[in-house]
Formats: C-alpha cells, sequence, structure tokens
C-alpha cells in the first residue's frame, strides 16, 4: 500500500456542509505538522491542504490530551514561515474525509495491535506518533508511541456516498465498514465525525 505523503487535499474532504466554527491560529500552535511529530518529517502545511490537528502543548504538562481539535481551512502565509496562520474548524458534528491508520496500541515505542474490523463511531485520536506517515494524523491510538495520551479528534462516520441504498443516489454501499483491515499497520481513507471528545471528558 501507498503511504500518504501529503495531507487530505482535493474537493472532496468536507463531507459535510457544515457546522463552521472557524479560529484563527499559529501554525507553531499547531501539530503534527512539519517538525512538530514524532519523527519531525510529517508534512508541512500549504492553502489546500485539509488535516485534523490539535492546537497547544504536546505535553501532559502543557494540557495534552485536552488540546482544542479540528480540520485546517486554509492557511494564510506570513512574511516569514513561523508567523504563518491557520484558520481552523473547530466545530462538534462537521465530517471529513481523511487517512487514519488502524494503530490501536503502541508498545516499546512500535505499533502492537490493529484493528482489522473498524466499525461506525469507533474513536480516532490525533496522533504525533513517528510510525505515522508524513501525511497521517491520525490513528486509532488513545496513548502515542511514548504513552502520552493523544486528543480524541472524533470517531468513524459514513462518508456521503456510504449510506446503503438511500433514497438519494441508489446503490449506494458502506463499504469502508463492509471489508476487513489487515492485521499491520494500513492507513486508509476514512470519513471522521468531529469533536473535541478530550476536552469535553476532562
Amino acid at each position: 500500500m501507498t503511504m500518504p505523503d501529503t495531507f487530505q487535499e482535493g474537493t472532496d474532504w468536507q463531507q459535510s456542509s457544515g457546522p463552521h466554527v472557524i479560529v484563527q491560529v499559529h501554525e507553531a500552535d499547531c501539530w503534527p505538522v512539519d517538525d512538530n511529530s514524532g519523527s519531525g518529517t510529517k508534512d508541512e502545511l500549504e492553502d489546500g491542504l485539509h488535516p485534523v490537528i490539535a492546537i497547544g502543548g504536546r505535553t501532559a504538562a502543557d494540557g495534552r490530551p485536552l488540546n482544542v481539535t479540528g480540520v485546517v481551512v486554509s492557511v494564510l502565509e506570513g512574511l516569514t514561515e513561523p508567523v504563518d496562520l491557520v484558520q481552523v474548524n473547530i466545530a462538534d458534528g462537521v465530517i471529513v474525509r481523511q487517512y487514519v491508520s488502524n494503530i490501536l496500541t503502541y508498545a516499546a515505542g512500535s505499533a502492537a495491535t490493529f484493528e482489522t474490523a473498524p466499525v461506525v463511531g469507533q474513536p480516532v485520536y490525533v496522533d504525533d506518533s513517528d510510525d505515522l506517515s508524513e501525511g497521517v494524523t491520525l490513528s486509532m491510538s488513545p496513548l502515542n508511541d511514548a504513552g502520552v495520551a493523544n486528543p480524541q479528534a472524533g470517531v468513524l462516520w459514513y462518508c456521503q456516498d456510504e449510506y446503503a441504498d438511500a433514497s438519494v443516489g441508489l446503490g449506494n454501499t458502506s463499504a469502508t465498514f463492509d471489508t476487513s483491515l489487515p492485521d499491520e499497520e494500513t492507513e486508509q481513507e476514512f470519513c471522521v465525525l468531529l469533536f473535541n471528545g478530550s476536552r469535553d471528558l476532562a
């Protein structure tokens, strides 16, 4: 399988018409992007890319995992790289298409167990671990490869074309949830229903 080397882009990343709660933050406070990740080789934010990210500290002492999470809408480039401003939709209930890793747990710094039968409503987390590819920010693991809690970004959900035999666009199937994944690290496109779950559960 080809591992994603760039964040979600194109026209179908947005799978719901709303809601919209747009906030503006400095790129330096967003992770895992660029060097704000375990590997330091994560894709760079550019306008037209739409990863799900966390905002704020990456350590428990700095408030993790109670970070605000959301999906990048646009990037306003500053005169110098550190002052780029990122517009993020932090609204609960927005549905976006994203690359998600099926890692469930880590052991000794490496991926240990994997989800082979994902289901609608399964929790998804912002994960800054080295195991995730350059263009992937989400996994199914509540802890990263250093054993630090990941902020929950939302849950797996249906894409617009995955409501089986719905009244509109007959013949659709929920294929994402009808097929099994390999018992190994796999990064697949899913739709994710976003909400600031970790913060709400505090």
